[in-house]
Formats: C-alpha cells, structure tokens, sequence
C-alpha cells in the first residue's frame, strides 16, 4: 500500500532543511513515521481488522506525525518570519490525510468485496465438482449401422462397410472407394421441409440426434417437462454443407438467380446444431465447433463442461460429416492421402499394417446424450457410462503432418490423465484415432506405449478399419464404440492387420477376432489437420 506525498509538501520541507542541521535528523524521523505508517496499514489489512479500526490508529498516528513536525518548526522558529508556510505545510498534511483516508476506505471496501467474492466462487467450485456427467443416450449413422446395437454388434463380427462408390462417377479417380452410407432414410427423424433442403452432414446429425433421444428414453412427455433452459446442443462437423456448397457453386455457372436461398445458411456448421436446438426448443448453449478430425471430441469434451459449470443439464453433442462428392473426394485425392485398394475395397482401410496405403474417406454421425447425473437418475434414465473429462493441444508442427515425435498426442493424453484425475494404470482400453496413414499410426501406437505400455491388460484397437475415416464425425461415433466396449465386455478386432509393423506388440492391439474385455476405463483419440489433438475418457457409471 503506497502513501504518496504532496511534491509541493516535500519542497517546503526540502527549504527548511537548508535553513538549519537539524532539520535533516528531524525530517528523517518524520520520513521513518511515514513508513511505519505505511507498514502499520498493510499489517493491519493483513490481519483482517475492519477500515473503521485501521483509519482509527491511522488518524493517531498521523496527528502524531503532525504534532512532531510542528513542534520543530516551531522550536527552531524556522517559520516565525512567515507563517504561510506553516499553514501550507499544515494543509498539505491535511489534505493528504483525507485523501489517503478516502483511497484506504475505497480499498478496503473492495478487498472486502474480493473475499465476499473468493468464498462465492470457492463455494460456486466445490459445488461444480459435484455435478458428474453420465452418457444416457447414443445415436449413430454409419456405413455398418444406424442403431448402436447394430453398429457394435457389426463391428464385433468384423464386418467391413467399405466399397466402390455409387453417388457420383468417380471412374476417373485414382481412388474409387470409400466408406460410403447406402441406405439411409430420414422418415420419422426429419421433417420434410428440412429434409429437401439440407446436406447430407446436417440430415445425419439431426437423425442421430434424435436416435440418442431415443436410446436415452427421452420420450416427447419428457421433452414437454424438460427445463429448456438447461438443455442445449453442441454438435460440430469438419466441412458443414459442403455438397450444398458445391451445388450453388455449379449454379452460379449459369446465373446467380439460380443460387438458392438455402445455400449460405445450409452450409455453415452450426446449422445442424441451430435446426435441432430450434426443433427440441433448447435454450442453453447450441453451437458447433470445427477442427478437423478432432470435432466431435472437442464438442464432446465442452458439452461436458457445459453441464460441469452448471449451464445447462443435459447436452447433445458429438459430430457429423459427409464429403463423399467429387470435390471432397478430390480434395483428399489431391493430399495424396487416400488409399488406391480399388480392387479390395474391404481390405484397402487396415491401420498398423505395413501394407497400409492412405485411409479410406467415410461418412456418418455418432451422437451422445449427455447429462448431469443427479439430473438423469431423478427422470431415471438408463446410464451407458461415465463420461470422465479429456484434454485438447496442438502440436504447433505442420498442417497436415503429425509432429515426428508424438509431443502433441503424449501432452494430450497426459493432460486427459490429470484433468479428470485418472491412474495411467486404470486405462485398459483405446480406441485409436489410427486411419491407416504411414506416419500417423506409429506415432500414435509409441504415444500410447510411452503413456500405458506398463499395463499388461492393454488392448487398443481403430473402427476406421471396417467403416473408414468419418473425419468430424469420426470421434462420435467411436465414443458410441468405447461406450459399447464398456456396457457389453467385448472390444472389436482390428481387421486386415495381416502383417504389424516392425516393433508393433500384438498382446496390445487386438487381433482379427473380438476379445473378451472388463473395461476399467476407455480413451478414445481424435486428431485432425492443424496439429489438434483431443482425447476423452469414459468408464463404467458406478
């Protein structure tokens, strides 16, 4: 706490001690009361004693200070030639004193604030550290399956949903494959309106959405009774109407008129999470979030903290996206990133093999209902899992290369670890972000091994290898997977790992056939272009 002196006041002062030799030790006391002032104030605040109590012993001890210095003007008659500057110095002490009065009172009246504050918000924290956030609803569209049972069971029996692709002529493509959805309706999920309009991404995401509803036995009597206000949605997508984007594109060749009014609108991100929130009536936080491969962790993860923070108390949230077209495939085609096993589509998507080419592009949404669990157990609806928390970094290294030692992927894992407060010895599962890339899946599988390789139940294993790469939507839907590994004690096998990389443990990915596994807890990773890294965590709800 700094006490500030009138310049002026310091002049007179500086005159007087010309004037006589003593001054000097006199005004050196005065300058040591000062800081015995100063330091009495400090001690006081410190020591939590009220403003009215500490301006009280300010005031004695300032007069105290004012009677001394006046004294010795006096004695020294420094000043009986000219009593105006007894006076001035007598102003200046007063007006100091009110001024310092007035600033310490202020100050005191806001620490007082600040600690009304900490307490609130210390309160506010331990209260927030209660509010525990369980999965009670999943939902999903992919190449194997539009029901979660569907889909794991599929994914247990190793069944590939990778083949030629049929929406366009894409004959003159180095890739002709992918994980395309063949059959796919939006009746009774969708309304019409809508369902003419919108792309791809956001007719997935809203079936899924509302599947999850569904598996979570949020039936329209409880929808009507739900507190709106508390319920919002936080589902992302990597390219967002990317068709109806290039659809307007094609019919500004001809004219602008042609655009359609729906093209800008449709084919933001947000759009999918904006129609739902509006459809369901949700008011708390609806929005979308972007990174690449990494969307629906990062979606995940912040609908949690959503709940957490006590926004709201219930979240849908996950990912969608749909490229397969000439300019998505294209794009991928142009990274050099995508397989060319035309000839054997059901084995061209095989992570950690050494024959591995590039991944294969897929499609699809994978949605959870996630809630607080007071909230969920008071409607009692069914708990699939405990939603843990997760992490998110960026490797700061290149746009499309993963960083050549791993340094983001381990920081993320580490930081998932602690953030919600798991042993590295309790993690027995991953579902691997692995899409079958050179570079990608080594680099993942040494993370994984430098953060779990003690834990001799490990098992870790990469859905891309039966439904491709779903890229925003690619996180979702393996939560839905590490979630089913969890309710049903089985993890599905790694398909077309025929021949491991060199250094590659095989007791530690899982083979061709499913396995038998008591999950503890489940890491599920997404990364994605731009160096994001994301990893979530689940467990068994007990």
């Amino acid at each position: 706490m700094a006490i500030i002196y009138n310049s002026s006041l310091y002049s007179v002062m500086f005159y007087h001690d010309k004037q006589t030799s003593s001054s000097s030790s006199s005004f050196s006391k005065f300058l040591r009361r000062k800081t015995v002032l100063r330091n009495y104030c400090i001690n006081n605040n410190r020591h939590g004693n009220t403003s009215e109590d500490i301006l009280k012993g300010f005031d004695t001890t300032v007069k105290t200070s004012m009677n001394s210095s006046n004294k010795y003007y006096t004695s020294n008659k420094i000043l009986s030639s000219s009593s105006r500057y007894s006076s001035l110095s007598q102003l200046y002490l007063k007006n100091f004193v009110n001024s310092y009065k007035q600033r310490f009172t202020h100050r005191q009246v806001a620490l007082n604030g600040v600690k009304a504050t900490t307490v609130q918000v210390k309160k506010e924290r331990e209260r927030k550290r209660e509010r525990r956030v369980v999965v009670t609803g999943m939902g999903v569209v992919t190449p194997i399956g539009h029901d979660p049972e569907i889909f794991y069971n599929n994914l247990l029996q190793g069944v590939s949903g990778i083949s030629e692709i049929e929406g366009f002529d894409c004959s003159h493509f180095p890739t002709r494959i992918a994980g395309e959805i063949k059959s796919f309706s939006t009746e009774g999920w969708v309304s019409p309106r809508i369902a003419k309009r919108a792309d791809k991404f956001m007719l997935y995401m809203i079936t899924a959405a509302k599947k999850a509803l569904d598996n979570g036995g949020v039936s329209e009597y409880i929808l009507d009774h739900l507190d709106k206000t508390k319920c919002g949605v936080l589902i992302g997508s990597a390219m967002g109407g990317i068709k109806v984007f290039y659809d307007n594109l094609e019919a500004l060749r001809k004219s602008y008129k042609k655009i359609n009014p729906f093209g800008v609108p449709f084919t933001t991100t947000n759009s999918g999470s904006a129609i739902l929130a509006m459809e369901l009536g949700w008011m708390a936080p609806s929005y979308s979030i972007s990174t690449a491969c990494a969307t629906s962790n990062f979606c995940i993860l912040s609908a949690a903290n959503h709940i957490i923070k006590g926004d709201a108390n219930m979240m849908l949230c996950g990912g969608s996206d749909s490229m397969i077209i000439p300019i998505g495939l294209g794009g991928f085609v142009a990274c050099n990133a995508l397989s060319k096993r035309n000839n054997e589509p059901n084995k061209a998507s095989r992570p950690w093999d050494t024959d591995r080419d590039g991944f294969v592009l897929g499609e699809g949404a994978g949605v959870l209902l996630l809630e607080e669990l007071e909230h969920a157990k008071t409607r009692g609806a069914t708990i699939h899992a405990e939603f843990l928390g997760g992490s998110f970094t960026s490797d700061a290294y290149h746009v499309t290369e993963p960083h050549p030692e791993g340094k983001g992927v381990t920081l993320c894992i580490e930081k998932a670890l602690a953030q919600s407060g798991v042993a590295r010895g309790d993690v027995n599962y991953i579902c691997a972000h692995a899409t079958s890339t050179k570079a990608g899946d080594v680099l993942e599988y040494q993370a994984l091994i430098r953060c779990f390789g003690q834990n001799p139940e490990l098992k870790v294993n990469s859905t891309k290898s039966m439904i491709g790469h779903l890229i925003g939507a690619a996180g979702g839907v393996q939560a839905v997977s590490a979630i089913q590994a969890i309710r049903t004690g089985w993890v599905h096998p790694n398909i077309n790992l025929e021949n491991p990389e060199e250094g590659l443990d095989m007791n530690v990915l899982v083979g061709s056939k499913k396995e038998r596994l008591d999950v503890k807890v489940a890491l599920s990773n997404s990364f994605g272009f731009g160096g994001q890294n994301s990893s979530v965590l689940f467990s068994p709800y007990k």
